[in-house]
């Protein structure tokens, strides 16, 4: 990457997050390790972070308080925040059949990310329309690496 160029921004939907964060998932490792040595960068806001939260805690994870303290943590030492203005429309964005995935399109438009990695299959169908549209791309993390050859050897 040139020195000048700013690392790819990403918005990572919950799942991924999990993956991360969490699960230690095999498939988004190269993702996570290119964060955290800044080649790539990941963006979040308040409700994003909210359902995090949320899903942390949920009985299947068996996530005790401290390691879902440790695992949000960890998220936020390698994420940057950004919030939009309450009144900012996203009116060229399709609607997600799940409203609660959502505010994961508009993120990724409000803070001109170049992806949008998930494994929700609603909002890898709008990626295609997305995509034709020249906006980000909604990719799979197996597959934003495909497409990002050498990234994870960097």
């Amino acid at each position: 990457m040139h020195p000048h160029q700013a690392a790819p921004l990403l918005v990572l939907d919950t799942n991924v997050v999990l993956d991360w964060i969490a699960f230690g998932d095999a498939r988004m490792q190269p993702v996570a390790a290119a964060i955290e040595r800044g080649a790539l960068r990941a963006v979040t806001n308040a409700a994003c972070l909210q359902e995090l939260r949320r899903a942390l805690a949920y009985a299947q994870l068996k996530l005790d308080a401290a390691a879902q303290a440790l695992a949000y943590e960890r998220y936020l030492d390698h994420v940057q925040r950004f919030e939009t203005a309450q009144d900012a429309q996203g009116a060229q964005l399709p609607r997600c059949d799940d409203p609660d995935d959502q505010k994961f399109l508009e993120l990724a438009w409000h803070a001109r990310a170049s992806h949008l990695l998930t494994r929700d299959h609603a909002l890898l169908r709008l990626g295609r329309e997305l995509a034709r549209a020249g906006r980000f791309s909604v990719l799979a993390p197996e597959v934003f690496l495909q497409s990002s050859p050498g990234l994870a050897l960097d």
